[in-house]
């Protein structure tokens, strides 16, 4: 079973959190309805993200076999044949189909956006998968992307708009992870060698740059958005505070990035690092109380 769910990537599954934003954000994640939708809403995006792994190991098979870290993998270590992740990819392509044609039934087909979401994200990794991740730039670019689409969806099964601020907050974090991880990249092809066709398009000096300009960025982006009218008026003013747990965020992932290098997966900082861990809790736990108590 482990060698599935490797296959799967389900580790990764945790980037389809996004989803749940706009019902969070919005003081509605206790009714029970838009919960509902929104876990659904995950689900399907962690179906399709998987399907998608499947097909990436696939085309990469060979090149897996060569990595130091991915030859690990079901496919490249011979755990798994290619017929048998082919008819797993054809399972789950069915399963993901199924559940958007209950998703649009369930709402007397007032929810094609979703689809069309969902769609999109599984269109643009195909892209990504055959071509597109060997383009430097428009490979990180492609990343952020899918986690915008992840955000819109969860607003489109939920009926929530997502604001223009938190749209481009959602970019700028995912470019932030998307770069630390081609800098953690970097760092490991001049050990073992080049790992990655786009990584000709890098190198460190301008990974460095770009995540402090991507960083800073983002937290003028989460200023604006706490001081944007409609969440001062939807939350108490003090939501402004908050703004102290995504700078220490920030600087906690910049010291792993670019004192230990640590973080070629960004998904690693949020299963180990107990910083991340403790300031992710306070910083939800501060937004709970602006959201539902802030009488």
């Amino acid at each position: 079973m482990k060698k599935y769910l490797k296959l799967l990537r389900v580790e990764q599954w945790v980037k389809n959190l996004f989803v749940f934003l706009p019902v969070f954000f919005s003081g509605k994640i206790l009714e029970l309805d838009l919960f509902g939708k929104s876990c659904m809403a995950f689900m399907v995006f962690s179906l399709t993200a998987s399907c998608i792994y499947i097909i990436n190991d696939y085309m990469d098979l060979e090149q897996d076999k060569k990595h130091p870290q991915k030859c690990y993998r079901p496919l490249a270590s011979g755990a798994i044949t290619k017929k048998t992740a082919i008819l797993i990819g054809l399972f789950i392509g069915l399963l993901i189909g199924g559940c958007m044609l209950y998703i649009s039934i369930a709402n007397g087909m007032k929810i094609q956006r979703f689809n069309s979401a969902i769609l999109a994200y599984f269109i643009l990794n195909l892209f990504y998968t055959f071509k597109l991740k060997h383009v430097p730039i428009i490979d990180i670019f492609i990343i952020s992307i899918g986690f915008v689409l992840r955000v819109l969806s969860g607003g489109f099964i939920t009926g929530i708009g997502v604001s223009q601020w938190a749209t481009l907050l959602t970019f700028l974090l995912a470019l932030v992870l998307a770069i630390g991880k081609r800098r953690g990249e970097l760092i490991n092809e001049n050990i073992n060698g080049q790992t990655r066709k786009a990584l000709g398009g890098y190198n460190v000096q301008f990974a460095d740059i770009a995540l402090s300009i991507s960083c800073t960025l983002a937290i003028v982006c989460y200023v604006m958005f706490t001081l944007s009218p409609e969440v001062q008026y939807k939350f108490h003013p003090r939501v402004f505070y908050t703004v102290i747990f995504v700078v220490f965020a920030f600087l906690r992932y910049l010291q792993q990035t670019l004192v230990y290098n640590k973080t070629e997966s960004p998904t690693k900082i949020i299963y180990k690092d107990h910083y991340i861990q403790v300031i992710l809790l306070l910083w939800l736990v501060a937004f709970l109380l602006q959201i539902y108590f802030k009488e």
